[in-house]
């Protein structure tokens, strides 16, 4: 990669069959402004006691990258030290492509625990869940061991196996999951036309085509529908996040105006304003978006977009609350540093880091698996995570309500919260057939 080379993006946390990161690139020259030398007086002394008297010698390199993931790591759990390999690994799963077993993971409590698998991948049809935490790889505990560590142990050829050992709440004691390894390319957006004329699209993640591609597959579900579609379901629960700029993408299909999302921190390329613009805009039918507690990062930029703008419901459960941006800069020896530098805002800007985007109508998941009983983990469960910006309280939803998931009919769809949805996009149709005959 090419020094100054920017591309704005969002993520969630490292992937173990891959790992979404960053946000945009800068070098390494960009960074250099205001060194502390006089500071770094004891550090150069405890690294010389080190070199002459600790018991065995140790290279230098290895002490040095020592010392900055310690400094990495006092700060918040998306700030760290990318190594050469890892600064490498980051740039091929920006792509969505990548070989593995399609879990997405993050440290807690120096844990390794699931934040959530990706769809129609290993570790899906293997059952995994968030909050799963991974005691073991292979024959190794995961006790204090890295993101990149785990990546390294967890990917391997395509068709190979892998053991790994999980323990959940519901779980009397750890369950070992064999697992075969897959080239993994995750597929974006997925559709399909539900009754009555109702579109649904899945988002799995933000990448370089998603925005692309969801443009194409709603042109499909309005010609599949051919007088156009009556509404939407737009379905971002267990989207990690990905590429901020495809995010803002998919919120400006839908806004015709207004703002989007903006971003603050210290320096001025961290200040971001996106906007809504009319060119391209979808027809202004009634939309329901679905988040859960997977949902984070450039998917919580999209529901808050239509959110506060008024375009859609939000429905589902408290999101993931990741309200901060990364840089990602390289350094000369194709390492590189992933650094908090801004926080991002929704258009009322309100501040979700570690609270989430509060849905309109919250509809728990009726899912009657063993799935269900792993824990959700949330950015504030994070050690040493930011603290919500509470200088933009957001407004209190009027008439929000809660629903519990039971048990469905026999025959009706497992997914409780999309049924829901579809009955609040019904419900909007026969209120507005009500209005016209008035």
């Amino acid at each position: 990669m090419t020094k100054g080379k920017r591309i704005v993006l969002l993520s969630l946390l490292m992937l173990a069959a891959g790992f979404a990161v960053a946000n945009y690139f800068v070098s390494c020259s960009e960074a250099k402004t205001g060194t502390p030398y006089k500071e770094l007086e004891q550090f150069t002394d405890v690294l010389t006691i080190i070199q002459n008297s600790y018991v065995e010698e140790v290279p230098l390199e290895k002490l040095v990258e020592g010392a900055i993931n310690g400094m990495l790591g006092v700060l918040d759990p998306h700030s760290s030290y990318l190594s050469p390999e890892m600064f490498r690994e980051m740039q091929i799963d920006t792509t969505g492509e990548f070989g593995g077993l399609g879990i997405e993971i993050t440290i807690k409590d120096g844990v390794l625990t699931i934040v959530s698998p990706i769809e129609d991948t290993p570790a899906h049809r293997a059952g995994l869940a968030a909050g799963d935490m991974i005691v073991k790889i292979s024959d190794r505990f995961t006790k204090d061991l890295t993101i990149m560590e785990a990546v390294k142990l967890m990917r391997g050829p395509a068709g190979s196996s892998i053991t790994i050992t999980i323990m959940r709440n519901a779980f009397d004691k750890p369950k070992e999951i064999t697992l075969t390894r897959e080239n993994i390319k995750v597929k974006s957006v997925k559709s399909r036309l539900l009754d009555d004329g109702f579109g649904y699209v899945r988002l799995a993640q933000f990448q370089e085509r998603s925005a692309r591609d969801l443009r194409a597959a709603l042109k499909q579900l309005h010609a599949q529908n051919k007088g156009g579609l009556q509404g939407l379901i737009l379905d971002l629960r267990n989207n990690p996040g990905g590429l901020l700029e495809q995010a803002a993408e998919v919120a400006d299909l839908f806004l015709s105006k207004g703002l989007i999302v903006y971003t603050e921190g210290r320096i001025e390329d961290s200040r971001l304003r996106f906007e809504a613009h009319r060119q391209g805009t979808e027809p202004d039918y009634p939309m329901v978006v679905l988040i859960n507690g997977g949902s984070a990062s450039a998917s919580e930029i999209v529901a808050g977009a239509l959110q506060d703008n008024r375009r859609a419901i939000v429905l589902g459960t408290q999101s993931f609350g990741k309200g901060s941006v990364q840089t990602v800069i390289s350094l000369e020896n194709e390492s590189g540093l992933r650094l908090t530098t801004a926080r991002y805002f929704t258009p009322n800007g309100t501040s979700i880091q570690a609270k989430g985007i509060t849905p309109d109508i919250t509809v728990r998941p009726m899912e009657l698996r063993e799935v269900e009983d792993g824990p959700t983990l949330r950015e504030k469960d994070l050690s040493n995570h930011m603290e919500e910006n509470t200088a933009a309280e957001p407004p209190s939803t009027p008439g929000a309500s809660t629903v519990d998931g039971s048990r469905p009919e026999a025959g009706l769809p497992e997914d409780y919260q999309l049924l829901r949805a579809l009955d609040l996009l019904r419900g909007w149709e026969l209120l507005k057939g009500l209005k016209s005959a008035a």
